[in-house]
């Protein structure tokens, strides 16, 4: 990887925001790098919702494949009573405050889904457990896009962004809350653990953007943020231009990536937004001295 200034910047690709099949992506972490590599993505992270489970076949495959791998984790969270999602890169998954929270996210993912079938079996959609275990493979914990991938192959929706639109989403018929740590209290576990920690689109339609305005996100950086996905398919050039504004006003890291699922989420693939090196640089200086406050022995970038 080179980092010769604007030959660098030339040449490198980055995207910061993936998931494999261990959580509700469709390609194996291996396949993922894989795809990376023809796409000529030079680094990629891997931030599968609330598990690190895919990280070892993700670096095996990254060396064989000349990718640089940043391991990182898709944080379920709950902020002024709204979910966020934070993106935690290089965390030590070992600190045990950090894996008994990620272990009882996991927990109320798997323990949401006999009610959400039970909504959808009261309003005439007749899938089962077996149906939506058979959609997700080896995911640490099945959750609402596997019901999703259920619901497609039944014939009741076409795809995902259906199901969740009209069944699954907050405002759908067989949505059931489930159990999410507390942002500012992850921020700090994080780094505890030796982590960086960027918000995952902020300001998409099922956040609450009150809550992370300017003031908000400022309050967060008290807690431990370091930035935040500025571009993302979910954000138009309006909100990517008033985030870039903000992330600059505080001194936040603008990170930009594609959420990439695979075949579950159309629109987003690896590739279609990119993280600047000099943002990538900082995120990793960032990183290293969290790594270095915290004593803990955090994953390095696999190279």
């Amino acid at each position: 990887m080179r980092t010769d200034g604007a030959n660098y910047a030339a040449v490198v690709r980055i995207d910061l925001h993936s998931h494999s099949n261990y959580s509700d992506g469709t390609a194996s972490p291996a396949e993922l790098v894989r795809h990376a590599r023809e796409l000529e993505i030079d680094v990629l992270a891997i931030t599968d919702h609330d598990t690190t489970e895919g990280w070892d076949e993700a670096a095996d495959a990254a060396r064989g494949e000349g990718v640089a791998l940043v391991r990182g984790i898709e944080i379920s969270c709950r902020h002024a009573d709204h979910g966020v999602h934070l993106l935690a890169y290089l965390p030590d998954p070992t600190y045990p405050p950090l894996a008994a929270e990620l272990e009882r996210v996991l927990d109320g993912r798997n323990a949401r889904l006999p009610a959400t079938l039970d909504k959808l079996q009261a309003i005439g959609v007749d899938i089962d457990e077996d149906d939506v275990r058979a959609c997700s493979g080896p995911a640490a914990a099945t959750g609402r896009p596997h019901v999703a991938d259920a619901m497609v192959e039944a014939g009741v929706v076409r795809d995902r962004t259906e199901a969740f639109e009209r069944y699954l989403g907050p405002k759908g018929p067989a949505y059931v809350r489930r159990y999410a740590a507390d942002l500012t209290e992850m921020l700090e576990t994080v780094s505890a653990a030796g982590g960086v920690s960027v918000i995952a689109h902020p300001w998409t339609k099922r956040h609450n953007q009150d809550a992370l305005d300017a003031e908000g996100l400022a309050r967060l950086k008290d807690a431990g943020l370091a930035g935040i996905e500025v571009d993302h398919e979910d954000h138009g050039s309006r909100e990517r231009e008033v985030l870039r504004s903000i992330a600059r006003d505080l001194d936040l890291v603008a990170t930009g990536s594609s959420d990439h699922h695979g075949d579950g989420k159309r629109g987003h693939e690896l590739g279609c937004n990119l993280t600047l090196p000099e943002a990538y640089d900082r995120l990793l200086d960032l990183a290293e001295k969290s790594a270095a406050a915290s004593g803990r022995k955090t994953p390095e970038v696999v190279r």
